[in-house]
């Protein structure tokens, strides 16, 4: 008895032992059956910005009123005469303008799976 398990053990070794294997074949850590958790390796992609340019108003128009004081004068006879009365004049000041750039996302980043190339050519893994 005993040397009949002796013998199914060394056969089973000798079986093994003889079957080709991934290394044999030019294939190494290709024992992964598949579907494998390492055929499609995550691919990142990262944000996508662009600049925009934009038109604000850096000061509103306003309008600025200026005194203007009376204007007097001398006529023949000595005596000073108003010849204008006093006013206002008012100024237009249009409003400011400017450039602005900014950066803004267009797209956030990305993750997706993408197969990968075998590793070996032998077993296809």
């Amino acid at each position: 008895m005993f040397r009949t398990t002796a013998a199914l053990i060394v056969s089973a070794v000798a079986a093994v032992v003889a079957l080709p294997t991934a290394a044999s074949a030019g294939c190494y850590g290709c024992y992964t059956p598949p579907p494998c958790h390492t055929c499609y390796q995550p691919q990142v992609v990262p944000p996508q910005y662009q600049t925009v340019q934009e038109t604000v108003m850096v000061a509103p128009g306003r309008v600025v009123a200026h005194r203007t004081p009376a204007q007097y004068r001398t006529v023949m006879v000595p005596k000073t005469v108003m010849v204008a009365p006093e006013g206002v004049e008012y100024e237009r000041v249009p409003p400011q303008y400017a450039t602005r750039e900014r950066v803004e996302m267009v797209a956030p980043a990305q993750v997706y799976y993408a197969p990968v190339r075998p590793r070996c050519g032998g077993c296809g893994w």
